[in-house]
């Protein structure tokens, strides 16, 4: 994704549609469609929802990638045919730094309301260790003991998951939150600190549109999920934790 300031996110309406038009601009091999008129005014709400410029990226990356995947594209795409996939984005974006419970934003409560759980825990328990044994095969090696352990514990796990109720089910998942914050941290121990510092700035710049809208120890609570949100991303680990 080509990278924008998140920063445009709290700056005036008119910027970020421009912003966003930029990028989509870019998407479309250069071909331009202005946002104008009731897509300006559906852009304008992502801003005032406090939708990131990073999460609207992501959205219509999501957006070309079904499109690219039907064949060869017949015209560009437009703003409007993007926002389902920018609000899944933003809402995948706000459950995992922690605001959909913490804002008073009605859509984010209907959210809320109508998600659920996605997949029985034998089968999210597949994923993960799949997702690791990936990382195992990537260039950088840096957590293949961490993620061979993992993968051996997560394993045998997943034999009796299916049984579990109760206490037992309850210390799994327990166990899986620990074993999630466990990887994160690794993964944060081997970033530089360069590296780290951007990342940080970035978590920053992300939230700066909800900074005023939370309670300081929510904010900060968001601010560190955010950041791990980021390392979770650069690193494409997976989430171990089971909601």
């Amino acid at each position: 994704m080509d990278s924008l300031n998140d920063e445009s996110s709290a700056a005036a309406p008119d910027r970020y549609c421009r912003d966003v038009e930029a990028y989509l601009c870019r998407k479309n091999d250069g071909h331009l469609i202005r946002i104008v008129g009731p897509a300006f005014e559906q852009v304008c709400g992502w801003a005032t929802r406090g939708v990131p410029l990073s999460v609207v990226c992501r959205g219509i990356d999501r957006y070309f990638e079904r499109y690219y995947a039907k064949g060869r594209r017949r015209r560009p795409v437009r703003v409007e045919f993007c926002e389902a996939d920018v609000l899944d984005v933003f809402d995948e974006w706000r459950r995992a730094v922690g605001i959909a419970a913490t804002t008073s934003d009605p859509a984010a409560a209907d959210d809320e309301e109508s998600s659920g759980r996605q997949g029985s825990l034998p089968a999210h328990l597949e994923r993960v260790v799949a997702r690791l044994t990936t990382l195992r095969a990537s260039d950088d090696r840096s957590l293949d003991e961490v993620a061979d352990a993992m993968v051996r514990e997560l394993d045998a796990a997943r034999a009796g998951a299916r049984q579990l109720r109760g206490d037992g089910r309850q210390a799994l998942l327990d166990r899986l939150r620990d074993l999630d914050r466990a990887l994160l941290d690794a993964a944060r121990a081997q970033l530089d600190t360069t590296t780290r510092e951007a990342l940080a700035d970035e978590a920053a710049r992300e939230l700066e549109p909800f900074r005023d809208r939370l309670p300081r120890d929510a904010y900060e609570r968001s601010l560190g999920a955010s950041l791990d949100r980021l390392i979770r991303e650069r690193r494409r680990l997976p989430v171990i934790t089971y909601e």
